[in-house]
């Protein structure tokens, strides 16, 4: 089956760094300088301390499943063709936690627990949205 491309992402300051990673296929997490915080989502200060001395780290791209749900139904008519697919909450190596969808051969069949690995899903524009694998 084709699938037509996903929108491109809307990247904004604080995000900017992230989407160009991913069109690099690096994932890459915010890091705060002042008080070693790794976390997700990115923005402009960090969650714990509030400090906005930031720097982006380089995620090893491995984690593993929190909680999924496989979507049956899409909400809107640009995902309809995917369905179904698996929505997931990973819990990456470096601590923090990410949505996301498992893509690939077995993606339905996904459990918590599954150890994945990040891949990345070409989108309009050229840009790229960091997916995940289950691990073999």
């Amino acid at each position: 089956m084709t699938q037509t491309l996903l929108p491109a992402p809307v990247a904004n300051a604080d995000s900017k760094p992230y989407w160009d990673a991913a069109r690099e296929d690096k994932l890459v997490l915010p890091h705060c300088r002042s008080c070693g915080h790794t976390f997700f989502m990115p923005r402009h200060q960090c969650p714990e301390c509030w400090s906005a001395d930031l720097t982006w780290r380089e995620a090893s791209g491995r984690g593993t499943v929190h909680s999924f749900s496989v979507v049956r139904r899409a909400s809107l008519a640009t995902f309809a063709a995917r369905t179904p697919y698996v929505l997931a909450l990973i819990d990456l190596e470096e601590g923090p936690r990410m949505m996301t969808n498992i893509v690939g051969d077995g993606a339905l069949d996904t459990r918590i627990g599954d150890a994945v690995t990040v891949c990345f899903e070409a989108c309009a524009d050229g840009a790229k949205l960091p997916q995940f694998q289950r691990k073999a």
